[in-house]
């Protein structure tokens, strides 16, 4: 289905899913040093994310996923009244021991729509326009890469002597580890200069993207330092951004955000305490109201801070290491 009337069935999905990836891209990168500000979540046209670097590959393949995501569970949610389970393998031999059948996920239907539209975004026909379409579609195999398969077993007395499989969607939160783990590996195409509109060269640019697996991540500029305010990028830099030290159950990468933010950026960690007041030892009284007290808590946070009187930058990796210390705010 297409035109208006696709446009007024699928389009609140759409914009529901696009909005799942924002969500998720803030998740993966809040203790990175690009922490997917909004100025880089536009898709409107290629032109709008004027840099072509991995943070920009990340965001349109999470934002496709979310599209292609959100449209295939609300098709199994029975939202649309022209798609339902995917039953078209169901009898067919799987494996050893199980058969398809049950009631899949269509992630068919969601793919076909999530490209109808987010592909459609994309107005250009040079190197920046390919590079977009590719991780667009790498987006996609992401959602199809992690689906997950279920089965019931069917036997006498539960002996599980054949099983029923289908595939069901993972939770998002999969996708985006999923795509997380593909930017770190993002591969640079180098096709940025004269590759233009002539025909020449939009064959050149189709010969070298087809050579690349659709699943991976491509982009065509290196990233900027950003660890450094640069405004004309609308870049804030990470002076100022709060950082991990301690606490429970941190991962490695957020446990390292404080070396990762400020000691390898040329700043020093700051320490400050504040105090959190919250409800607690709430009782229910009869009849009908909650009583709570106020809990009073002093927690301990962490932010990148200038180094007094230097230029952290200039220092050599080891210096700065040396110098990383703690002030407490008075």
């Amino acid at each position: 289905m297409t035109g208006p009337k696709a446009y007024l069935i699928y389009s609140s999905s759409v914009a529901a899913g696009a909005q799942s990836g924002i969500e998720e891209c803030k998740y993966q990168f809040a203790w990175d040093r690009w922490n997917c500000p909004e100025r880089a979540l536009q898709l409107s046209t290629h032109s709008s994310l004027r840099s072509a670097n991995r943070e920009t590959a990340f965001v349109h393949a999470i934002s496709s996923a979310g599209v292609m995501y959100t449209l295939t569970r609300n098709c199994s949610l029975g939202d649309f009244d022209n798609c339902g389970c995917d039953d078209s393998r169901n009898g067919q031999r799987g494996g050893h021991g199980w058969l398809w059948g049950g009631c899949s996920d269509n992630v068919g239907f969601g793919e076909a729509i999530s490209k109808q539209f987010v592909d459609a975004l994309e107005t250009g026909q040079d190197a920046r326009a390919a590079m977009n379409l590719h991780n667009n579609e790498a987006g996609r195999k992401a959602v199809k890469g992690t689906m997950q398969r279920t089965c019931k077993c069917h036997g006498v007395s539960g002996s599980c002597t054949t099983q029923t499989c289908w595939l069901q969607l993972p939770e998002f939160r999969e996708v985006g580890n999923y795509l997380k783990e593909k930017y770190h590996r993002a591969l640079k195409v180098d096709l940025l200069r004269g590759a233009g509109n002539s025909a020449a060269s939009k064959g050149a640019i189709a010969e070298t993207f087809s050579s690349i697996s659709r699943k991976e991540l491509v982009h065509l500029e290196d990233s900027p330092d950003y660890c450094l305010e640069n405004r004309t990028l609308g870049l804030p830099g990470t002076e100022g951004r709060e950082c991990l030290k301690k606490g429970k159950n941190l991962s490695k990468w957020e446990k390292r955000s404080c070396k990762r933010l400020c000691g390898e950026c040329g700043l020093a960690v700051e320490e400050r305490k504040a105090e959190m007041v919250s409800s607690c030892n709430c009782k229910f009284h009869w009849c009908c109201a909650v009583k709570c007290e106020q809990c009073r808590k002093t927690v301990t946070k962490y932010f990148c801070v200038k180094k007094g009187g230097q230029r952290g930058r200039s220092e050599s990796a080891g210096s700065r290491r040396k110098n990383l210390r703690l002030r407490k705010k008075h």
